[in-house]
């Protein structure tokens, strides 16, 4: 049985439009540095979650008194499991669609590749080049987001 968090369920936001996360949500872009250039860990989103069969960063609703961080952290394990011990916070993007509601993406270095298909919500992982990511069939909020996520990403690496 699945336990119900304090921050699962729909809201309808002051644009009329229902997204899920009472008190929004949050995500995570790992990336990993490999020799031709950075990666980063995307998600097929299965049919059975908002906008099955596009590509996404893990992530989810936000609990009552939890960071951003911390929900992305905990999404992603839930969704493609924990990331290697030793990672770096490389900074933030938040995605406001509406005034009452927002889904904040974390980019987080990690130091090896990971992940799998861990629950109903993800078809398949994968590493993809950063320079490829444009050219997928994204989820729209995800597609909003990435020329920010990606500005983090090529920031971080010039130092």
């Amino acid at each position: 049985m699945i336990q119900r968090r304090s921050g699962d369920g729909f809201v309808v936001c002051a644009d009329g439009r229902s997204r899920w996360g009472r008190y929004g949500a949050a995500g995570v872009v790992f990336v990993f540095r490999a020799g031709a250039g950075p990666e980063v860990l995307l998600q097929l989103r299965s049919r059975m979650a908002h906008e099955g069969g596009t590509w996404s960063c893990p992530g989810g609703a936000i609990d009552r008194g939890e960071s951003t961080l911390e929900a992305g952290m905990r999404e992603s394990a839930e969704e493609v499991g924990e990331p290697p011990a030793r990672w770096r916070h490389l900074g933030e993007v938040v995605f406001a669609p509406s005034p009452d509601w927002s889904y904040t993406t974390a980019v987080v270095e990690v130091t090896a590749r990971f992940g799998a298909s861990l629950n109903f919500e993800t078809s398949e992982v994968k590493w993809v080049a950063v320079e490829d990511v444009a050219a997928m069939e994204l989820h729209s909020g995800f597609a909003a987001t990435w020329p920010a996520v990606r500005a983090v990403i090529e920031r971080a690496g010039e130092n």
